[in-house]
């Protein structure tokens, strides 16, 4: 096997196999557990959590009574909504930007939602 290791050739393998929203998920997932986060799918309704992932959509949704600003992270098992009130805009946070956010987790409409997270802004992978 030219000194390579069998864990080597699987690795090559399953990265030729793979598509690339497939990887691209495997590595946002490493890369959450290495930080420290909990996996999105992992997270219930009522629990204090941290989240790591990638912002797949950003947008502006104005409301009669409040304007919100709408954010998708998604982090290689499953997306959750961040939604900041009162705001029409936030500095660096745009589609593609990997955030980590913390808050308690709600559901709305069937979907996984934080509320006001707080967040930073982290490094592209």
């Amino acid at each position: 096997m030219n000194g390579a290791s069998p864990g080597y050739w699987r690795r090559l393998v399953h990265q030729f196999t793979s598509d690339a929203s497939e990887l691209d998920a495997e590595e946002l997932a490493r890369r959450a557990e290495q930080s420290g986060a909990r996996r999105a799918s992992e997270c219930s309704s009522g629990q204090a959590v941290t989240v790591l992932g990638r912002l797949r959509s950003v947008e502006h949704c104005p409301r009669a009574a409040v304007p919100t600003l709408e954010a998708e992270l998604f982090d290689g098992s499953e997306a959750i909504t961040l939604v900041w009130l009162g705001r029409r805009r936030i500095a660096g946070i745009e589609p593609g930007r990997t955030v980590k956010a913390s808050g308690r987790i709600a559901v709305r409409d069937g979907r996984k939602v934080l509320y006001n997270p707080y967040y930073e802004l982290q490094r592209s992978l």
